[in-house]
């Protein structure tokens, strides 16, 4: 089982430079390697009609490719910087090394040995580990893979506030565990090739039994972390056979409460980007931002306060996640998820045009949906809870959204109307409940898994023989939404505001 831990580190002074040298050095590396493969591209889809402007090895027609087997059109302009001299044979591009035959026909391999002998004439790239100026242009070789099997864009240009991590490979890193107490934390050693050997956080100490792979440094607003991937010999359980679940938890997301659960309970969402005290406290940083002078160092300084006030909102807000995780899987065996285009509901208004003038399209409105849903973080919480049913040996099943709170769980009768905000009158049948609520059930009912439970069981409401399993609360006897969704309260609070009213004259 591969699991990755992050731990802080306490670099010196000395550190702290030469991680910021390796930054800059590293990211000026991998754009340049992307615009020589970058222009390689547009050399080798010229037009017909265009001069010839480079000879042999520095262009390559599609039938040289097929002939000379290169068949990859990002090598043309890495030959030119005398990687490959042009007098050599076919045969002679391939370099045998050990059993294993290396072939330069590629421009991860080109741009490799290019890489060898800048770090022999330049002083900035000698100090930086051969490990992570290799791991450097794997990570653009990963990138470009993803764009020819169009699962992602054709890769960036990286700016100083974008690149913030490099990698060692594996067995590279030393790590040295400390039995001494500093002040109130306990530390250890860790030792970076090319850096040092400095002190971090033993937050989680690292078995001895674990294999250590891959070692990413990264810089962050509030100081240097490195993340350890590492192999445990721990097996994740095999899930138990449907059969022999015991219930079901169907979860519906929102905005007003982060998770409403088939049982009735429900999480509140603490909104932790978008409270009124954020909002104001992050609106006056932003504004110490905007009056200093560009490029100033009091500049830098307000917007590290900035960063380091949105790291702690995205801590905050994964410690919660994954504390409402934890709570909402232990409750049954199966739980079924709404799968959320969280995309296409974040995407922009289409524009309305009016005598070839562009009108109000609530966009500006929407902005603010927007802004909530980015900070309840739906798919990170989807990915907490898919995480904990696997380490648990538990069902995670994603089922379609559609209408799932406008459905009626008594007749099925789907409309827009029978929900207004979290109150749900069925037009149809006059069935009362909970929107969200009845959303989770409705979703706990799409898993399409039918068994009885042998624990304490109630109808939900819905179809013959659908039931949903009551909580270890309900059992003891405490106060449970579900054994009584339509309490006094609630039908008075509709009453009051006329639908149950309009909803009697509706069926008399």
């Amino acid at each position: 089982m591969q699991l990755r831990w992050n731990y802080k580190l306490q670099p010196n002074h000395q550190q702290l430079m030469l991680l910021s040298q390796w930054l800059v050095t590293l990211r000026k590396h991998r754009n340049h390697a992307l615009r020589e493969r970058e222009e390689s591209w547009n050399t080798n889809n010229r037009e017909a009609d265009e001069p010839l402007q480079y000879a042999w090895g520095a262009f390559c027609e599609v039938e040289t490719q097929i002939e000379y087997g290169s068949c990859c059109p990002l090598t043309c302009p890495v030959i030119q910087h005398g990687v490959i001299p042009y007098h050599l044979s076919d045969d002679q591009l391939v370099k045998q090394s050990g059993k294993y035959g290396v072939v330069w026909d590629s421009a991860s391999g080109l741009q490799s040995k290019r890489t060898t002998q800048l770090r022999q004439e330049s002083e900035w790239y000698a100090r930086i580990d051969s490990a992570v100026l290799q791991r450097n242009l794997a990570k653009l070789d990963a990138a470009f893979t993803g764009f020819w099997q169009h699962q992602r864009g054709f890769p960036a240009y990286r700016k100083a506030a974008t690149f913030k991590s490099f990698e060692y490979k594996p067995g590279r890193c030393k790590f040295t565990v400390l039995d001494v107490l500093f002040g109130k934390h306990h530390y250890s050693r860790v030792y970076l090739p090319g850096i040092g050997s400095m002190r971090y956080f033993d937050s989680r100490p690292i078995l001895p039994d674990a294999e250590i792979r891959t070692v990413t440094v990264k810089q962050c607003a509030d100081g240097w972390y490195i993340s350890v991937l590492l192999n445990l010999p721990e097996v994740l359980p095999e899930p138990k056979p449907l059969e022999d679940c015991r219930g079901v938890n169907g979860l519906d997301f929102g905005i007003n409460k982060l998770i409403a659960s088939s049982d009735g309970a429900f999480v509140e969402n603490p909104r932790f980007a978008t409270n009124q005290k954020t909002k104001r406290l992050m609106r006056i940083r932003q504004r110490r931002v905007n009056r200093k002078q560009q490029g100033s160092a009091n500049r830098a300084k307000a917007g590290k306060r900035v960063a380091k006030l949105h790291r702690q909102i995205a801590h905050k807000r994964d410690a919660y996640q994954w504390n409402a995780a934890a709570r909402e899987v232990k409750k049954a065996d199966v739980v079924s998820l709404e799968d959320l285009n969280i995309k296409g509901m974040k995407a922009r208004c289409k524009p309305k045009r009016q005598n070839g003038r562009f009108m109000p399209n609530g966009q500006s409105a929407k902005r603010g949906l927007n802004r909530a849903i980015n900070d309840v973080a739906w798919g990170e919480l989807g990915a907490k809870i898919a995480w904990l049913c696997l380490k648990s040996g538990k069902h995670c099943i994603e089922v379609p959204p559609a209408y799932s709170s406008q459905e009626c769980r008594n007749c099925g009768h789907k409309s827009k109307e029978n929900r207004k905000g979290e109150k749900f009158i069925c037009e149809d049948c006059g069935n009362i409940e909970h929107a969200n609520t009845g959303a989770s059930r409705t979703i706990a009912d799409r898993a399409g898994i039918k068994f009885v439970s042998t624990r304490q069981k109630k109808p939900t409401g819905g179809l013959p023989g659908s039931y949903a399993l009551c909580s270890d609360a309900a059992i003891r006897g405490k106060r449970h939404q579900a054994e009584n969704p339509t309490s006094k309260a609630i039908q008075l609070e509709l009453f009051e505001s006329g639908i149950a009213e309009r909803i009697v004259r509706r069926l008399g």
